[in-house]
This record gives C-alpha cells, sequence and structure tokens, in this order.
C-alpha cells in the first residue's frame, strides 16, 4: 500500500499496511522477512502472555548449571552476577549447592577489600562444605583477626576432608603451640598431620617430614628415610614446575640450577633454584593483610607508647610491636606468642614457622643474605 507522501509499506502477512504520518525506515534487511521473524526491522519479539523458556526448566538443571558456573568461576564477580540477572536465579544461587562447588579462584579474596559481607561469603560457603574456604577462612580467622578457636575449628574441618593445606597447617600449629603456650606444642601430632599431608602429595609437608625424620623431631630418628621423603619432595617440586610452565615455555627455559655447589639438586636439602610457585590465596591475604599495617618480618622490640600503638594497628592486645612474621615473604603467618619461631642457626636474623619455608626462602633470597654473627662482631670491632 503507499501513501499520499509516497511511502510504501508491507504487513507482516505478506501485503502491506499504511501508517499515516511516518515514512518507511529503509533498511538492509532482505524484502522478505524469514518465517518466525516479525516485520519490524526483523528483530526477533517475544509476543506477550508467550512461554518463558527459562521458567519452564526444573530446578534441578538449573542447580546443575549454576554449580558448573561456579566450579570454574576465575572470580567472585562470576557468581555475584548471577544472583543479578533475575529473580529466579537469585534464589537458586544461593542454594548450598552452588557454594559447595565454588572454584578456588572464586573464593580468592583480597585484603584490601576484606569486610564483612566478604567473610559472610566465605562462612556461607564454609558451611555449605566448601573445603577451600574452610581453609581460606581459617587461616585468616586464626593469624590475622586473632580468633585462634575458631580459626583452628575451621581447619580441622577441611584437613577431616582431606585438604592437603590444612593438614600441613595444623602440623605447623602444633609443632609451634601457636595459640597457647610453648609447653603447649604437640610434637607427634606435628608429625602425623604432616605424614598424612605428604600422603597427599604436598611439597612443603614431604620437606618438613623429611627434617622431622633426619633430626628426631616428633618422631623416632631415621636418616635414610628423612633422606627419601627429602628426595620426593624435590622430585614433586620439579614435577609441579614442569607441569606449570608446559604451558608458557619449553621446558629447556626453566633454569635447572642446583641448591648445592657440585650436588645433584634431587639428593639436596633444598632441590633444584626454580621459579617459585603462585603462592596460596590464603599466605597472600596474610601477607598483605601484615604488610598494610606495617609488621615486618624481624619486629625490634616496642616499649610504652610505641607497643600501644602497634597493638591498636594490628587489632592484638598481646604485644602487637613485638611479634615477628616468618621471614619468608610469600609465607604470610605471624607469631602468636613471642619467640614462636625458630631464628636461622648461622645468622640469627631470620625467622621462619617452619623448614618448608626455611628451605624456600633460603633459594629466593637469604642464601646471599645469611652472615655468620662472629662476622658481625668482627665488623663491629673494627667499626670501633
Amino acid at each position: 500500500m503507499r501513501t499520499r507522501s509516497g511511502s510504501l509499506y508491507r504487513s507482516c502477512g505478506g501485503g502491506e499496511t499504511a501508517v499515516v504520518g511516518q515514512k518507511r525506515k529503509r533498511s538492509s534487511l532482505p524484502q522478505y522477512a524469514p518465517a518466525g521473524d516479525c516485520c519490524g526491522g526483523g528483530r526477533r519479539k517475544r509476543l506477550a502472555g508467550g512461554p518463558d523458556y527459562l521458567d519452564e526448566l526444573p530446578d534441578d538443571l538449573v542447580l546443575a548449571v549454576l554449580s558448573k558456573l561456579a566450579a570454574s568461576a576465575s572470580s567472585p564477580s562470576d557468581l555475584l552476577s548471577v544472583h543479578l540477572t533475575c529473580k529466579r536465579l537469585n534464589g537458586l544461587g544461593r542454594h548450598d549447592m552452588v557454594f559447595a562447588k565454588a572454584s578456588p579462584a572464586s573464593l580468592a579474596v583480597k585484603a584490601a577489600s576484606w569486610s564483612e559481607p566478604v567473610q559472610r561469603f566465605l562462612k556461607r560457603c564454609a558451611d555449605a562444605g566448601n573445603l577451600e574456604a574452610c581453609y581460606i577462612l581459617g587461616m585468616i580467622r586464626f593469624y590475622c583477626l586473632g580468633n585462634r578457636s575458631g580459626g583452628a575449628a575451621l581447619l580441622a574441618r577441611a584437613a577431616v576432608g582431606g585438604h592437603a593445606a590444612a593438614l600441613y597447617s595444623l602440623a605447623v600449629i602444633q609443632f609451634n603451640g601457636s595459640g597457647g603456650a610453648k609447653s603447649d606444642r604437640d610434637l607427634r601430632a606435628g608429625a602425623a598431620l604432616c605424614a598424612r599431608a605428604a600422603a597427599l602429595g604436598h611439597v612443603d609437608a614431604l620437606r618438613e617430614l623429611g627434617h622431622c625424620l633426619q633430626d628426631g623431631y616428633g618422631v623416632r630418628r631415621d636418616p635414610a628415610e628423612g633422606r627419601r621423603f627429602l628426595v620426593a619432595a624435590n622430585a614433586r617440586e620439579l614435577t609441579l614446575a614442569l607441569a606449570a610452565a608446559a604451558t608458557h615455555r619449553p621446558f629447556a627455559a626453566l633454569p635447572l640450577a642446583g641448591g648445592t655447589v657440585g650436588g645433584c639438586p634431587l639428593l639436596s636439602d633444598f632441590g633444584w633454584s626454580l621459579p617459585e610457585a603462585e603462592p596460596h590465596p590464603a599466605n597472600l591475604f596474610m601477607a598483605d593483610w601484615w604488610a598494610s599495617r606495617g609488621v615486618q618480618a624481624t619486629a625490634k622490640k616496642a616499649t610504652g607508647l610505641e607497643a600501644a600503638a602497634a597493638a591498636a594497628a594490628t587489632g592484638d592486645s598481646d604485644g602487637g610491636g613485638e611479634l615477628r612474621l616468618c621471614s619468608h615473604v610469600r609465607c604470610g603467618r605471624r607469631e602468636t606468642r613471642r619467640h614462636e619461631f625458630r631464628r636461622c642457626s648461622v645468622c640469627g636474623a631470620a625467622n621462619y614457622c617452619s623448614r618448608a619455608c626455611q628451605a624456600l626462602d633460603w633459594k629466593r633470597a637469604h642464601k646471599a643474605q645469611c652472615v655468620p654473627m662472629d662476622r658481625w662482631l668482627l665488623a663491629g670491632g673494627e667499626a670501633q
């Protein structure tokens, strides 16, 4: 049909329809729209009162899809965006099945963005049975927030579920007597937890157990068996490094320098000088948490107003200015009482929560920094 102004309109049924007062808008679409498309520019629209296919899907199927999404989420925003989609997905996205399947990447919270809603999110995932959330929230509560009992309970829940990092962290707590007095240390329990984590392939637990067997620390002394565990730790560390480098660079590009001069790296106490693996999100959180509060690895003794100011800044009431961090910068653990961590037996300047952190820091930096204390005294005498 042609109007007085000369415009020509066609209807959906193949005819022509006139719209008075309007001219036809040019379109690059073909003259005849395909079947099923509406005539208004070829854009498909759902008729009022038509079926909503999302509402027709059963809840079990939608929950399965959301669980797969949670398991493959790369950030917490991937889960939050589901709740903003529609009312039904907002309700189903709060199901325990979705929180239980949340990926480690979606639980990697930052210290700078820590807030009460973030803590509730981790708590909801932990209550749903997510072992990674139990471990992360347990470490944050135990070392950062000062909630020793609550943090240890979450770590124990993750350890019962077979979480290797939680087993090793509980072993470190038992070895150091963290959260209690020096007499509360339980070396046998620490060695038993370390053995369970080592059986799951945890590199730090393998190395820690090897040193325990060599020194008779919490277990019966067996140097040969301890050496076997150290070799297993070095081999496991190399395997993980090669697997991580497979998608980034060829194996030949990896620096496979030994930990000892003239010796085989596989048989050394420290293994190869490999690129350091990415630390766990819980360790990154703790390191950033204390760095933002001005806590250093070697804290000098503070008295009077300085100690009170340090305690107020860190949120502690147990002399926060005198407590030290582990010297391995990517560990993030902090003492819960004075002189809890062991010092380097050569220089006495570095302190470590475990032998595993000592081995990692030796390869990273301390090997070039460690100077015997007698040289300090000699240098001080020459200066005078």
